[in-house]
């Protein structure tokens, strides 16, 4: 007799793989009339069903990675936004004061601003008052 449904709606019940369901052989008959969940619980609590421990690496338990400050990643695209926006300030700060500067400075420090030498508007202008004193 093929009881393959009867596993799989066992299984589905219990939410275990089908592996684990193990049919009481002197109880077949009964299980062959269950239908419902229902039947199928109710006979797993009267021992014509039962379910097989977990066996192999599965049931020991994973050791979890821990999310801490060193694993906690940008969203890149949060990460072009912070550099689009300190580009374009520290682009139009340099745009205000080019008549200070000569050339050679003014494309030094484009350089650097494309590159991210500069982390804030203030380094940049603590950068430019080294250069000219």
């Amino acid at each position: 007799m093929n009881l393959g449904k009867k596993k799989s709606l066992a299984a589905r019940t219990f939410n275990v793989g089908e592996s684990r369901i193990e049919f009481v052989k002197p109880r077949l008959e009964e299980i062959k009339e269950a239908i419902t969940k229902q039947d199928i619980r109710d006979l797993h609590k009267d021992g014509a069903i039962r379910i097989k421990p977990i066996k192999g690496r599965k049931k020991q338990v994973g050791n979890t990675r821990k999310k801490t400050t060193g694993n906690v990643r940008k969203k890149v695209n949060k990460r072009k936004k912070e550099y689009v926006a300190i580009t374009r300030k520290l682009r139009r700060y340099l745009n205000e004061i080019r008549s200070k500067l000569t050339d050679q400075e003014k494309e030094d420090i484009r350089k650097k601003i494309r590159n991210r030498f500069f982390k804030s508007k203030s380094h940049l202008k603590d950068y430019i008052g080294g250069i000219r004193k």
